[in-house]
């Protein structure tokens, strides 16, 4: 499979499978509610690599500005001492599901800081403190996530293996 990138990231295998086979669909609220019970947001998955590059646009922008304290959001390179949660490094990370409704401002973004092979999902909380987001870590991995979301690849499925499991 060919390497595709997302912000100079390379995008996990599962995802361009999921992606290309129109299985990266949001299983709906209840079971996101299951997954991630703090997050309160509906959100829509970008259907897209160019969706997901163009939502994560917007991270460069409050990085940019003063409003990076509001969405803790940095970049590393300016930084003299590594970016950690609760705030989001832009530079490691792009967008992979936004706010359905407009003006909520909430996401879900991979997080390269851990694994680049395999990066982790953090989540952005605006509940826990109102004034002001954070992010949290929603799964270790994004090959997790998709696991206990049920998002599996023809691939997968067919048992031509993957990333971690028994597969029993």
């Amino acid at each position: 499979m060919e390497r595709v990138w997302i912000r100079g990231l390379v995008v996990p295998p599962l995802l361009v499978s999921l992606l290309r086979e129109g299985r990266w669909v949001h299983p709906g609220d209840a079971e996101m509610g299951r997954v991630i019970p703090w997050f309160e947001d509906p959100l829509h998955f970008c259907g897209s690599v160019a969706e997901m590059e163009r939502e994560s646009r917007s991270m460069d922008m409050f990085a940019d500005d003063s409003s990076s304290d509001l969405f803790h959001v940095l970049r590393g390179s300016r930084r003299e001492a590594p970016v950690e949660l609760p705030w989001m490094d832009v530079e490691k990370a792009y967008l992979v599901a936004v706010n359905r409704r407009p003006g909520d401002d909430v996401a879900l973004a991979l997080d390269y800081r851990t694994d680049p092979a395999d990066p982790r999902v953090v989540g952005s909380d605006f509940w826990t403190d109102p004034r002001h987001g954070a992010w949290r870590v929603v799964a270790p991995t994004f090959s997790a996530f998709a696991a206990v979301l049920g998002l599996r690849s023809s691939a997968d499925s067919e048992g031509s293996g993957g990333s971690g499991g028994s597969g029993g």
